[in-house]
Formats: C-alpha cells, structure tokens, sequence
C-alpha cells in the first residue's frame, strides 16, 4: 500500500478504539490525505495495514472506509480492497454549480450588508493565504483558501451548508489540489479573493457576484492542464 500519511500516533489512536471517536478522526485523517493528494489515485487502502498503522481495530478503519465509499473517493470492492478513485470530472463539476450557486447568495447577502468585522477577518485570511503561497505550502494555502470560504458561510448564518458542501466536493476539491501548484494559479486565488473582499466592502452584491464567478470558474476552465499534468489521475 502507498502509505504517504503522516506518522499516526498509535497510543493516543489507540485510546479512540473503545470510544465512538475512531473511526470520524480515522476518516477525517484518510480524508484529508486523499483530497490532498498525498494518496493518489490507485492506492490501496488495506483495512489490516490502516489498522496497524493507526493502532487500531479494523473495525473502525471498516466504517471510515465506507464513510469514504458514500462521498465517493475510494471504491470498495467487497473481500478484496478499497481503491483510491481517480478524480470523478462528472462529480467535480455537480459540486462546482452547488457551491455556485449557495455563494453566489452570500455573497449577495453579505455585499448588500457590509459587515466591518467581517471584511477585517477576511483581509485576515487573505494576508495568511499570501504567506503561505509565497513560502510554496499549497497544502496549507487550500486549507486556508476553505477557510476564508467558510467564514463567508458562517457570516451569512448557513453553516450547515458549509458541511454539506465540504461534503459533495471532494472532487472538486483534488482537482483544486492538482491545479494550485501549478504557476500562477496561487496569486489567481488571492487576486479573486482580494476582488470579492472589495466588493462586499464596498456594498456592491452585482460586483461580488461577478468576483465569485469568475473565482469560482478558476480550476475548472483549465482542466486540460490539469489533465495534461496528470492523466492518470482522472475519470470523465
């Protein structure tokens, strides 16, 4: 098995066996590896490896498994193995008009109520993406990209959205991690995000929807790039 994670610590895993805890935070770690990258496409995710490495039972290696299975990023074939999906292009576009169109209303929503904490916590986000992207940390620079969207949906009093979204987008969001090393792309980011911040600023919901779109349409207007770079990492 490619087993990239980062090195697990088994006796504090191990105390998460007896409880309902393992198998989220299991889900969580493996989660995040696979829409990082850091478990490509094509990995095998063996249930007694996990176990091992984690320090814990299969069983809750068992339910993350299948909690990965129902978004969609690893496929299970039955007393076999659990495969790492390639990117689901089909999946990853679904995901791009949800999200579309819940912050295409925030920002509405947000621009037509300027909010001076808000537009402060946002340039915040902005300032930390800028250093991450110049000290070459995209992985930490997409966790802080999620994080300025995810401020907008809490301002707008729709968090639960948030989760719902995070969870219809792991596709989306591997394309996004393919495409942000990419040159360019990073300053892409924080020029959109810096337009969409002025707009709200400014009390102007037609210019921060127009910001929006265009942020929005950023990785999935180069996918042949994308596929060029890696077209084995792909699905249509």
């Amino acid at each position: 098995m490619n087993s990239p994670l980062p090195s697990p610590q088994p006796q504090r895993l191990h105390q998460l066996d007896r409880s309902r805890h393992a198998a989220p935070q299991v889900f969580e770690r493996l989660r995040e590896a696979i829409i990082t990258m850091q478990l490509t496409p094509g990995t095998v995710l063996s249930r007694a490896e996990l176990a091992l490495q984690f320090g814990l039972s299969q069983t809750p290696i068992r339910d993350a498994l299948m909690k990965l299975g129902e978004e969609g990023l690893v496929d299970i074939f039955p007393q076999h193995a659990t495969v790492v999906r390639a990117v689901d292009i089909a999946m990853a576009r679904q995901a791009h008009f949800l999200r579309r169109s819940i912050e295409l209303e925030i920002v509405h929503t947000l621009a037509s109520s300027p909010n001076e904490g808000l537009i402060v916590r946002l340039k915040n986000s902005i300032s930390n993406q800028t250093a991450l992207a110049e000290s070459g940390d995209y992985s930490a620079f997409v966790e802080a990209d999620q994080a300025f969207h995810r401020q907008m949906y809490e301002a707008a009093n729709i968090p639960d959205l948030w989760a719902m979204v995070r969870r219809h987008s792991g596709h989306l969001d591997r394309l996004r991690a393919l495409h942000v090393p990419i040159p360019g792309k990073a300053h892409a980011v924080l020029r959109d995000h810096a337009a969409i911040v002025q707009a709200i600023a400014a009390g102007d919901p037609a210019a921060a929807q127009d910001a929006l779109r265009t942020h929005l349409s950023g990785t999935l207007s180069h996918l042949d790039e994308i596929r060029e770079r890696f077209p084995h990492y792909l699905k249509d």
